[in-house]
């Protein structure tokens, strides 16, 4: 089965990627994790991201296309895979198209004054990758990660001033990208602001 989970940041996306993708044996594949492994193996995909991005411009297209297309040849995704907030642009969807045949493509809808008390409380151990919220899911023992006891951090891009920025490129990069699934009849909608269990049932029913 390959799907494709699209929606804004804090939309809970991840959470619920890990979690069904654990239930269906198959990959969670994020493009950011992608090229942070690739540029940390310092594969020769990942050195060109690692200069594009210290040279403070957007990855191309053609070359995350390049790094997913090598790790859908890894057997683990032969059954299939999951895309975590991919493609974000109608032209990295038509060029989805001739890669991954994908069966559903499931928008993660949720109100912004929901987002922002998401984003701008998360906090995340730079250890383990483990993300928190200070509101909904706070550490044991305050500013420290339950497994590592690392100081936990807040990421730039969570502040409010950027959260809202993030927020509106968003809104305006991807409604192009949902109109192009709903006319393919892939897209589903889902309502992301109940509890984590609460979505995930929601998330299982959309599934073909």
């Amino acid at each position: 089965m390959h799907l494709a989970f699209l929606g804004p940041p804090g939309a809970g996306k991840g959470t619920q990627a890990k979690l069904l993708a654990k239930e269906l044996r198959i990959p969670h594949l994020s493009t950011g994790d992608m090229l942070r492994a690739a540029v940390k193996a310092r594969t020769p995909l990942g050195l060109e991201a690692e200069g594009t991005m210290k040279a403070g411009k957007l990855v191309p297209d053609a070359l995350v296309l390049g790094l997913l297309r090598e790790r859908l040849q890894e057997p683990d995704a032969h059954p299939g895979c999951l895309l975590d907030g991919f493609p974000r642009t109608v032209a990295q969807a038509e060029s989805l198209r001739d890669l991954v045949p994908l069966e559903r493509v499931i928008y993660f809808e949720i109100p912004e004054s929901e987002l922002l008390p998401r984003l701008t409380e998360r906090r995340s151990c730079p250890t383990c990758g483990a993300i928190y919220n200070l509101r909904s899911h706070p550490p044991k023992a305050p500013g420290k990660c339950d497994r590592e006891g690392s100081e936990l951090v807040q990421r730039p891009d969570d502040r409010e001033e950027a959260v809202r920025t993030r927020l509106a490129v968003y809104h305006r990069e991807t409604a192009p990208v949902l109109d192009y699934y709903r006319k393919s009849g892939l897209l589903r909608t889902l309502r992301a602001d109940g509890s984590v269990e609460d979505v995930l049932a929601g998330l299982r029913a959309l599934l073909p």
